[in-house]
């Protein structure tokens, strides 16, 4: 039978046919073999701890580098990675550090290092500078060039930290945190992962705010910039905050926005007031240093407040002559605030109890300093014992209340305000027209009086604006007590 029938009967393939597949089969076998030798090879080496320490050197613009490495198969330990920097990142400090290297990337030319831990890290941060770049000896590592087999890329898999403490300096202080425990996994988007932060705490740059706990922080990481989209943290005894936002490392701003809850007034009021003031406090809240500077702001609210023991209460309860001043309960208590610069402003301020007094305005603290404008409303007889108050210092106004412009200046430790001395020349005005101990009516600016002789009304007079000066000035110091504080 010829060649071509044996073909057409579907007859064996040609010897060399088959010993040519056995052969390629034999090569690509020892080539794998080889590679894979030669890739081993490569990662025990000293130039593999070296291209790692580049490449992590380089994401984080340091200069650091790997202690000697541990092998055991395609795992690998070393005790710590150490790093300095010139711009943002000043420091890096990581303990015990583990991970396994995979070759599931070498089509695209990268290691794969899957399941990272490291057992501790210390970050140092300087957010008064820029991301500057590298240091010179990174550029220089970035110029050497590897061999064309060798990935020379790296794909970084989940992370874990056990331990992370942050210390970072800022343009409105230090700002340090501890105890956090941090969790990363890649997206499917190249660079981009989702993280997890729990427990620890953060001390903030300024002192009187609080230290903050974490409860949960869920966020991603893409390009430099990390987003934070929720919050749950604790601060002083059971207050909670909930907080988003974001911040850019390449630039170094930074802008969250949140809600604070749960907090009570003696935990925020200095030892003063937080005898005379209950209640709850909750807050809306925006950060940012979007200006180049912190600056905060937010809504502020005062629920369930009673007002107790302060004497101006216990003035007005006096001259009104009832109780219903000296314990009050606040129907109202709020204001929108501001801090930048170190400067706070309070605006839209609002302390009331309904039918009785309200006090509104805008004022500012800088330092020590205060400077404010306020209208004062008080129920009608409050201040009947104090000829002229009602008639040319409080005017009729809304809400069935007396009202008057107040302004303080000074400081918060003496503070001044202008009511005082209108209350004592309306005072004085008045004390010609009807003279209390005998009823008898004078004419303003004469000594003529019906029964009197000139000098008696004279002695009399001067004895009432004595009298009405001393009550009036009573009356100013318990009001710098209440609009000072």
């Amino acid at each position: 039978m010829s060649r071509r029938a044996r073909k057409k009967r579907g007859g064996v393939k040609e010897p060399w046919v088959g010993k040519f597949v056995v052969c390629f089969g034999v090569f690509l076998l020892l080539a794998l073999t080889l590679g894979y030798a030669g890739l081993r090879t490569y990662l025990h080496s000293e130039g593999f701890r070296k291209f790692l320490s580049t490449e992590v050197s380089k994401k984080a613009k340091v200069v650091g580098a790997f202690s000697a490495f541990r092998w055991d198969g395609l795992a690998v330990e070393t005790k710590s990675f150490e790093a300095i920097g010139e711009g943002m990142i000043a420091s890096i400090s990581a303990d015990q550090i583990g991970t396994e290297v995979g070759f599931g990337a070498l089509g695209k030319g990268a290691w794969e290092l899957k399941q990272t831990r490291v057992s501790r890290v210390e970050l140092e941060l300087d957010f008064t500078k820029k991301n500057e770049r590298p240091l010179e000896e990174v550029k220089v590592l970035k110029k050497q060039k590897m061999s064309g087999w060798v990935p020379s890329k790296v794909e970084l898999e989940s992370v874990t930290v056990g331990e992370l403490a942050i210390r970072a300096k800022t343009n409105d202080g230090d700002v340090a945190a501890r105890g956090l425990k941090v969790k990363l996994e890649p997206l499917s988007a190249k660079g981009t992962y989702e993280g997890e932060i729990t427990g620890g705490t953060i001390d903030p740059a300024k002192a009187w705010l609080p230290t903050i706990r974490l409860e949960k922080v869920r966020g991603s990481f893409r390009d430099g910039s990390a987003f934070i989209t929720s919050a749950d943290l604790k601060a002083w005894e059971s207050g909670r905050i909930d907080a988003f936002g974001e911040w850019d490392s390449k630039t170094g701003t930074y802008a969250f926005e949140g809600d604070l809850d749960g907090v009570k007034c003696d935990e925020v009021l200095n030892e003063n007031w937080a005898r005379r003031l209950t209640g709850d406090v909750s807050s809306t809240f925006s950060v940012n240093n979007i200006s180049g500077k912190m600056a905060m702001s937010g809504d502020l609210t005062v629920r369930n407040a009673t007002l107790t023991a302060l004497p101006m209460l216990d003035a007005l309860a006096a001259y009104a002559d009832t109780r219903r001043f000296r314990i009050m309960q606040l129907s109202d208590a709020r204001t929108k605030w501001r801090y930048s610069e170190g400067v706070y402003t309070f605006t839209d301020f609002v302390m009331a109890s309904e039918g009785l007094i309200r006090l509104e305005g805008n004022f500012s603290i800088k330092g020590k300093s205060i400077d404010g404008l306020f209208r004062l409303g008080l129920v009608p007889g409050t201040l009947a014992g104090i000829p002229g108050a009602e008639t040319d210092v409080f005017l009729p106004g809304e809400r069935g209340l007396l009202w008057t412009p107040v302004r303080i200046t000074g400081t918060l430790d003496d503070p001044k305000e202008d009511l005082t001395d209108r209350l004592i020349a309306a005072a004085g005005m008045r004390m010609f027209d009807v003279i209390p101990e005998t009823g008898a009516k004078a004419f303003k600016f004469t000594k003529s009086v019906i029964g009197e002789t000139p000098d008696k009304v004279i002695d009399k007079g001067l004895k009432i604006i004595d009298e009405g000066e001393k009550v009036i000035e009573e009356a100013g110091d318990v009001i710098k007590g209440l609009l000072g504080d």
